[in-house]
């Protein structure tokens, strides 16, 4: 019954993406470029690279799960309207892969996470051979997307090749700046201590980058359930190695962290909420924090000061929220 509402809901979003390429025909191209990212990352991406070249749109906003997420209506006929179509790839939209791999038959669609060399990807038992997805964990990978990114609106726009290639450096140039300050005040934090469980494994390229250990609650994807072992696996090591605080996501539920700070207390270990870290979805438009590169500040600084090293409030730039 569910694969049959699957079909029905791909065939349908066919139907709808067919009829608005049709109602497009004889429409010239206007500029700037419509481009259309699914989540907010590559969004951010596009609009550094683009400048006033593109009007970028996302289809994921914050606290928007990209594992879960099923494309809508709305969302086919933007990219059935689009310049250029932008998706992760890694099978990160999950839900949306086939329909992507179809539309790219058709349309100008890239999927800009598949540029990273694949002997950088890390591997999960969760997927048979499939990689984690979560590269803009670590910036130092994040930077081949940026240049996907960059060769795709050149592939669509020839014109605009000097600007494109003129922003990527620019704004790779901030993000070398970010790491180095990653790699400053990570080290702070006192090597027992490097501990980062959050509430599904998101940051394992961040743990394999800076030193931490990273546990989460959840696989790779949030449609992965926790059971009732897993949260005890995780009592036991919050227990055994005297961890103080745990993580919340922005884009998953807290209800498992909770649940683990609730066993580990009745085993009399104190543990407490370090802060909401940004893993698949940036913040809130128009903020420092809903930019890649305030993301990353925040979710550094704030692991980095709840962990008990020491980072400036403000992040690398002075620019975080206080309180963020």
């Amino acid at each position: 019954m569910r694969f049959s509402n699957i079909a029905r809901t791909f065939a349908l979003s066919v139907t709808l993406l067919v009829s608005a390429l049709f109602s497009n025909v004889g429409v010239a191209q206007a500029k700037p470029l419509n481009v259309v990212a699914t989540t907010s990352m590559i969004a951010d991406a596009a609009r550094q690279v683009a400048g006033d070249r593109a009007e970028v749109t996302a289809l994921m906003g914050p606290g928007v799960d990209p594992h879960s997420y099923r494309q809508t209506r709305s969302d086919i006929a933007a990219m059935a309207r689009a310049d250029l179509v932008l998706w992760h790839g890694l099978y990160l939209e999950a839900q949306l892969e086939e329909f992507f791999l179809d539309l790219a038959k058709r349309r100008n669609v890239v999927a800009v996470g598949e540029a990273i060399d694949k002997d950088k990807l890390l591997s999960h038992a969760e997927y048979n051979g499939r990689y984690d997805p979560h590269v803009w964990m670590d910036p130092q990978l994040w930077e081949s997307v940026v240049y996907a990114v960059r060769d795709a609106l050149i592939k669509t726009d020839p014109n605009g090749e000097a600007s494109y290639r003129a922003n990527a450096d620019k704004h790779v140039a901030e993000i070398d700046k970010l790491i180095d300050y990653m790699k400053a005040v990570a080290v702070t934090v006192p090597e027992k201590s490097r501990v980062l469980l959050t509430a599904h494994d998101a940051f394992s390229y961040f743990g394999r980058g800076y030193d931490f250990d990273v546990l989460g609650i959840q696989g790779i994807s949030t449609e992965s359930e926790a059971g009732l072992r897993r949260v005890e696996e995780l009592v036991n090591t919050i227990v055994d190695r005297n961890i103080s605080a745990v993580f919340v996501e922005s884009s998953v539920p807290e209800r498992n962290v909770r649940a683990l700070i609730e066993g580990a207390g009745a085993r009399g270990q104190d543990v407490v909420i370090g802060g909401t870290l940004f893993s698949d979805a940036m913040g809130e438009p128009g903020t420092y924090e809903g930019t890649y590169i305030g993301m990353i500040d925040h979710n550094v600084t704030l692991i980095t000061r709840a962990l008990g090293g020491v980072a400036p409030e403000g992040g690398f730039q002075g620019k975080l929220t206080a309180g963020s």
